[in-house]
């Protein structure tokens, strides 16, 4: 199978003429290097680029699966859902705010998070997540700071039995990673049971990192050698890693989450 260009240019080129081919119903054009524009609707393709780098080789699967899943959701998400059934698919994700310069802050639901990010909301379907809209929202007759009770409770139930695996260090330090792979790895840092699973096993209040979507990774505060080897790869990730986050730490205690960012 040919391989995607790793050219960025070539890269949205190749992405285009692939989604014509498989949907020519719609309409499509290339407004920058990683810029595509869809039925008027700038997308884009940082992280779609990301993807295909981390697994070359099926890089053009990977491409096709992503607009057919982009396709499938911008229909459902054109199809107004009732409360009393979107309720139950409603969950949080933990996002940039740098999301705010492709999309417009007014409309996406959110509420401010810590570590220069937000937390956005989505409805979880069969196979793909639709954005939650300010107009939704208003639609249903919520304020976001509902939404983010709705969705903290459904990523509670959505995995009760949550499978971590703890990593001793030579250093000493001990690392706990969660990596169920299913879109909300990084969003169970909104957990509000993660102090009281976590901290006996961590020694007390504990990092997080989160440097993409998919990726959990909490740590004991000590020691530094520890902290500091993991922080170097935590960059690593952060800048490689597709739908990345944030590179900075985040504290847990019994009390919440706070961002180190903002300590520094």
């Amino acid at each position: 199978m040919p391989r995607m260009p790793k050219e960025p240019e070539a890269f949205g080129e190749e992405v285009a003429k692939i989604l014509r081919r498989n949907f020519p119903g719609r309409e499509v054009e290339l407004a920058g290097p990683m810029d595509l524009v869809l039925n008027n609707k700038h997308l884009g393709l940082e992280n779609l680029y990301r993807m295909v780098m981390c697994d070359p080789d099926r890089g053009v699967e990977i491409v096709e699966n992503y607009l057919e899943r982009l396709v499938e959701s911008d229909t459902v998400g054109s199809t107004p859902l009732p409360l009393s059934i979107a309720k139950p698919r409603i969950m949080p994700r933990i996002q940039p705010e740098s999301i705010f310069n492709h999309l417009d802050r007014e409309q996406v639901a959110h509420i401010p998070f810590v570590n220069g990010t937000v937390i956005v909301f989505v409805l979880d379907m069969p196979n793909s997540t639709v954005s939650i809209t300010v107009e939704q929202v208003l639609r249903w007759g919520l304020q976001p700071e509902d939404l983010d009770e709705i969705a903290r409770e459904n990523l509670a139930r959505y995995t009760p039995d949550l499978d971590i695996q703890l990593v001793d260090s030579t250093e000493g330090g001990r690392a706990a990673i969660v990596a169920a792979q299913d879109g909300y790895d990084a969003a169970r840092l909104l957990l509000g049971s993660l102090h009281e699973r976590l901290a006996p096993e961590l020694d007390g209040d504990f990092y997080v990192a989160t440097p993409a979507r998919d990726m959990f990774l909490a740590m004991s505060y000590a020691p530094n050698e520890f902290v500091d080897r993991l922080y170097k790869r935590i960059q690593l990730d952060f800048k490689r890693l597709p739908y990345p986050i944030t590179n900075s730490l985040f504290v847990v205690t019994r009390d919440g989450v706070a961002g180190t960012a903002e300590a520094a």
